[in-house]
């Protein structure tokens, strides 16, 4: 049976990659920078330029298709996902490091159809590193196969976080309290890239153990999940139930017996969900 949508995976790869070019080329320009939800949720022009540079590459192969964007979502437009085929996409995943020229930056398009996510492209711009996932038919970077860590026991494991950009006191005490609880099982260590894309992809690799987060949206996630599930890996909820991108909660295991151990530890909170009808989304 023939690959429906092998084409617009190829057209999202392309994109992406034009995109890493754009942002290598801004890092050498003023990075001016604005903010949205709060002092810390930043945005550049490179984040706008670089999500309309796919949406319109795009519309242009694939007029019927919808989209989700971080910036145009940010600027009013609704995040709703349908059973329509839709480009999850965030332009920027990592903009705080682009900002600082922190060098983990990544280029993230997720494409759902029926709200099942059937492909993945994850641009690790300034490593040149190009992950990739098709429903059914695995994880790659750079063409490589991917596979997760056989790690069994979280005591031997390195774990993903980050603390997002909600400086709400309760929120902080919250994710302050879930990191105590995991540094303490004991686990090997704790490390953040600055980007859940690229957490969720150091996941697939097998370089960490799990990634965790409260806070995090659909566009940072949708492209890594399937990355990270076509690894061999697992996912959930930080209440140990099925994941639910629109959730803005996410737990990414290289396998359950993990999952599930970092998921006793969680204290956990339910931020307003992306698809929530507010336009305030902290």
């Amino acid at each position: 049976m023939a690959d429906l949508w092998q084409h617009a995976m190829d057209h999202a790869v392309a994109a992406a990659r034009r995109a890493g070019e754009v942002v290598r080329e801004a890092l050498l320009d003023d990075r001016k920078v604005t903010t949205k939800s709060s002092s810390v949720d930043l945005v550049t022009q490179t984040d706008q330029k670089v999500e309309q540079l796919i949406i319109q590459s795009v519309k242009e192969k694939f007029p019927t298709h919808r989209f989700i964007g971080e910036e145009s979502v940010a600027a009013g437009e609704p995040c709703v996902l349908t059973d329509s085929p839709t480009w999850i996409i965030d332009p920027i995943d990592g903009t705080t490091n682009f900002v600082h020229a922190f060098p983990f930056v990544a280029v993230s398009i997720g494409f759902s159809v029926d709200k099942q996510v059937e492909f993945g492209v994850v641009y690790s711009c300034l490593e040149d590193k190009m992950f990739t996932a098709r429903r059914g038919k695995g994880s790659f970077c750079n063409g490589e196969p991917l596979q997760v860590s056989d790690q069994e026991d979280i005591k031997q494991s390195i774990i993903a976080t980050e603390f997002g950009s909600n400086r709400d006191p309760e929120a902080v005490d919250k994710i302050f309290s879930s990191l105590r609880n995991i540094l303490c099982i004991p686990v090997h260590g704790v490390r953040g890239a600055g980007s859940a894309a690229i957490n969720m992809c150091l996941v697939a690799s097998g370089c960490v153990e799990a990634y965790y987060e409260i806070g995090i949206h659909v566009w940072d996630v949708a492209a890594g999940s399937l990355i990270v599930s076509e690894a061999g890996g697992v996912l959930m909820d930080v209440e140990g139930v099925a994941v639910d991108l629109m959730s803005r909660r996410i737990v990414a295991a290289n396998r359950r017996t993990i999952a599930e151990r970092i998921v006793k530890e969680i204290d956990s909170f339910s931020p307003p969900r992306d698809d929530a009808p507010s336009p305030l989304k902290q």
